[in-house]
């Protein structure tokens, strides 16, 4: 067994669970720390990068199951019940379903394509920076808020969210950025639009990491193979676990100011390295 390898593996699934759900993109940075640390080879490391979001995707159902349970129900029955009943359950089961569809259009048309010619530590570079950017102009905004809850989310606003998703195919773009900082443009609280870009995840996520694996399954040539794989998604779903409930608070009181600044920052680190020491970043 090689330690070294599962040592890897452990920082790339604290990597994953710290960013998943952050809106400054957790691929990049998965991307940027096996480039950093050489792990594995790259059909093995993209696999990873992909299947290890298990976790932190596993991580929101644990947290959130009464409420997607009461929107899974409600879609049959229009009702919800309990004591956390949610007012309109088959709105938010629904809006759901309308965010993922252009994702699951273009992500499984594009998925190969953008994987071969963009997974590199320069396009994760610029669209950090870029996205940054984005986020800063979005938080000077004054927006009315027209959505205080997650189920509130019209079909309207949830089909622009899907869409605006759909740019997340590019690394270092970060999904849940691009479907909280969308949302908010439209009017969603930040509470709600934390909560609802988590909820989105699950079938994105789970759908993407499933096709690798049955795309890529001959990449895993051994059992060694599959433990790393494991202990970087048991790993991603402990910190992903603990980091939900803190960005949940973090929201309530704060704006994303700050994760604009980080991802900026990266960006220019990641250039200015590659300029200084003269290193061919891969494309």
């Amino acid at each position: 067994m090689d330690l070294l390898l599962i040592f890897k593996a452990i920082i790339m699934g604290i990597v994953e669970g710290i960013t998943e759900f952050l809106p400054i993109s957790s691929t990049g940075y998965l991307i940027l720390s096996a480039d950093i640390m050489g792990f594995w080879t790259k059909e093995k490391a993209d696999l990873f990068i992909v299947v290890i979001q298990l976790g932190a995707i596993v991580a929101v159902i644990y947290e959130y199951w009464g409420r997607l349970w009461q929107a899974l129900m409600g879609l049959i029955t229009g009702k919800s019940e309990g004591p956390n009943a949610l007012r309109n359950p088959r709105q938010l089961g629904l809006s759901l379903i309308v965010a993922t569809i252009p994702v699951m259009i273009i992500g499984f048309t594009l998925a190969d394509t953008v994987k071969h010619y963009l997974f590199n530590p320069y396009t994760v570079a610029m669209m950090l920076i870029i996205g940054g950017l984005l986020i800063l102009f979005v938080e000077r905004k004054s927006i009315a808020v027209k959505a205080e809850e997650a189920e509130d989310i019209s079909f309207k606003q949830a089909l622009i969210i899907g869409l605006c998703q759909c740019i997340a195919l590019i690394p270092g773009t970060s999904r849940s950025g691009a479907s909280i900082i969308s949302a908010l443009w439209l009017g969603v609280s930040r509470k709600a639009a934390t909560e609802f870009s988590f909820f989105l995840g699950i079938p994105v996520l789970i759908g993407a990491a499933l096709l690798d694996m049955i795309k890529y399954s001959n990449a895993l040539t051994s059992s060694e193979d599959w433990i790393v794989l494991g202990v970087g998604t048991l790993v991603s779903f402990i910190v992903a676990l603990i980091f939900i409930r803190w960005l949940i608070d973090y929201v309530s009181h704060r704006d994303f100011t700050i994760f604009a600044w980080l991802r900026i920052i990266t960006g220019i680190l990641v250039l200015v390295v590659s300029w200084m020491f003269n290193y061919t970043i891969q494309g």
